[in-house]
């Protein structure tokens, strides 16, 4: 089965996702690997800063059209890794018979999976992310309680994923740090990486056992819907 990426959300979050469904899928030859399409897109539109300022139409547009360019392709999945654009999920979805996978809904169900007694969980991801409510959406329709940084350390997680990690800089460890003890302060049991930049500053740094990477749950998912065995 073919799996369909929309990515350049950013570039090297798109690359990191195609590494590591490389590195999780179970194989003894070149042939056991995932038939992959990806699409690249890197001159998308900011997706914060269109859904913050209302202006989503020509994202909203673009999407689309590589939604239909992936179903002329053929592919049976579709991933997107970026959480700021499932704004857009129900948008797209209803363009293709072909299913989105639903990363923040994924991942906020494996959050009470892989962790024991969790009642509420921390979310670290972008502006757009927080003010749109999409992770809200998901974590309270399973009767649980979302929980977002104070607007300081929102401040802090900002920083690192567009002056860092977008700028092609390795992550300023003391920013996450900050963000981290101040979710926990806030009573989160577990913490989803919403952002696949972080997803990316992950890779560099170690990063709490309580964290959850929503990129690699979209990893999986996009595994074990294409018919391969996740490792």
């Amino acid at each position: 089965m073919t799996l369909g990426v929309i990515g350049g959300m950013g570039t090297e979050a798109t690359s990191y996702f195609f590494e590591e469904l490389a590195n999780h899928t179970k194989v003894s030859k070149d042939q056991d690997h995932i038939d992959t399409v990806i699409l690249n897109h890197a001159s998308l539109p900011d997706r914060t800063e269109a859904i913050l300022s209302k202006k989503t139409d020509k994202l909203l547009e673009r999407l689309i059209k590589d939604v239909k360019t992936l179903e002329k392709l053929g592919v049976k999945n579709i991933a997107i890794p970026c959480n700021t654009s499932h704004y857009l999920y129900d948008d797209l979805q209803k363009e293709t018979s072909i299913p989105i996978i639903h990363m923040i809904r994924e991942s906020v169900e494996a959050a009470t999976i892989q962790f024991d007694n969790v009642n509420k969980i921390g979310i670290m991801a972008t502006n757009g992310t927080i003010r749109t409510g999409v992770y809200h959406k998901e974590i309270e329709a399973l009767g649980l309680t979302p929980v977002v940084p104070s607007e300081e350390q929102q401040a802090d997680v900002m920083s690192l994923i567009y002056d860092d990690i977008k700028s092609g800089k390795p992550g300023d460890f003391a920013k996450y740090e900050r963000a981290y003890h101040d979710l926990m302060a806030a009573g989160s049991d577990v913490i989803i990486l919403a952002c696949t930049e972080l997803s990316v500053f992950k890779k560099k740094h170690r990063i709490h056992d309580n964290c959850l990477d929503a990129l690699d749950i979209l990893v999986k998912e996009s595994i074990e819907r294409s018919n391969a065995v996740y490792q």
